[in-house]
């Protein structure tokens, strides 16, 4: 039994908000993020696997509006929420992803019946709906996942016509005439929603040495409808190999792809020989830079190394141990 067994979580990266962030916002979001890390370091604990942990975690993050992904989701330029998720077990290199749904409460559960029940990696819109429908899983109306301070941010964006990151959306609605004089404020998130990227995501290493990843979005503010950034795509978004390790991204979704940013990390320690601390290093700092890529990543590997590399000023991440009081953090 592998006794390094740890999960690490993030809720997406961007840019700060300090200055106008508003008394118990951080504390709330330490209080979340500690929460979903307790709740898979126990799923560990009980010797369940590496994608039990994650899709617990990612699972509890949707089901968290503090978080841009599931309940809390951004807004499309149409006003409606597209939500998409991927998972990927490292043990045997499988993976599930859906994109582009409107109705299915967690997307990253319909990912992983993709993973254990499909032939296939990737559904989209009508056609993963219509896959998770038949897997019997929960749907909601499009409204479940409707928050007033998303709907704010979003209202800001299309006004300036913009799509933006979700922790980069919340600078944007801070400095809006709504939240000068008496008008009633946006609930000010310690990264700024209108400059944030807005994903979550989980990776685990469990006591059976497998190591598994899951991320989960709601897509940037504003966005095209039909618009689909890394999150799904395995590679980009979320890749798990147990010879390697195990990457979860958050960040301009673009580039990540550009780079096929997850997969990077683990190409590097397969064919450079480097530690997994190197490379997610060498991708966040010197190659995503250089085609102006903004976020960071979360990555474990076999020997239950943790890294949280990101290049913005702030990213939403933690990580804990087994029989170790989980650690959270928002800023560098």
């Amino acid at each position: 039994m592998n006794s390094n067994a740890v999960i690490a979580i993030h809720g997406g990266a961007g840019t700060i908000l300090r200055a106008s962030m508003s008394a118990g916002a951080e504390t709330e979001y330490h209080a979340a993020l500690h929460a979903v890390l307790s709740a898979g370091q126990r799923v560990l604990a009980d010797g369940g696997s590496a994608l039990d942990a994650v899709s617990e975690a990612v699972r509890l993050l949707e089901d968290c509006p503090l978080f841009n992904a599931g309940h809390g989701a951004v807004y499309t330029a149409a006003g409606t929420h597209e939500l998409d998720a991927a998972i990927m077990d490292g043990s045997t290199l499988e993976a599930g992803a859906i994109c582009c749904v409107k109705r299915v409460r967690n997307p990253v559960l319909a990912a992983r019946r993709v993973l254990e029940r499909s032939e296939h990696v990737l559904f989209t819109g009508e056609g993963a709906e219509a896959f998770a429908a038949a897997q019997g899983l929960e749907f909601v109306e499009p409204a479940y996942f409707d928050t007033e301070a998303r709907h704010r941010q979003w209202l800001l964006a299309r006004d300036q016509q913009r799509a933006v990151l979700d922790h980069d959306g919340a600078t944007l609605a801070a400095a809006s005439p709504a939240n000068q004089g008496d008008g009633e404020p946006t609930p000010h998130e310690p990264i700024d929603p209108n400059r944030k990227f807005g994903t979550v995501g989980a990776v685990a290493l469990d006591r059976h040495g497998h190591v598994a990843a899951a991320t989960s979005t709601g897509g940037v503010t504003n966005k095209q409808v039909g618009r689909v950034g890394d999150t799904p795509l395995i590679g980009a978004g979320c890749y798990a190999d147990d010879a390697t390790c195990a990457v979860s991204t958050t960040g301009s979704g673009e580039m990540f792809m550009r780079m096929v940013a997850a997969y990077d990390v683990a190409a590097q320690m397969a064919y450079r020989h480097v530690s997994l601390q190197e490379a997610a290093y060498d991708v966040v700092m010197n190659r995503l830079p250089k085609i102006d890529g903004r976020g960071g990543l979360i990555a474990v590997d076999a020997r239950g190394n943790v890294t949280l590399p990101f290049n913005t000023e702030g990213m939403y991440r933690g990580f804990a141990r087994l029989g170790e009081t989980p650690v959270t953090a928002i800023y560098r």
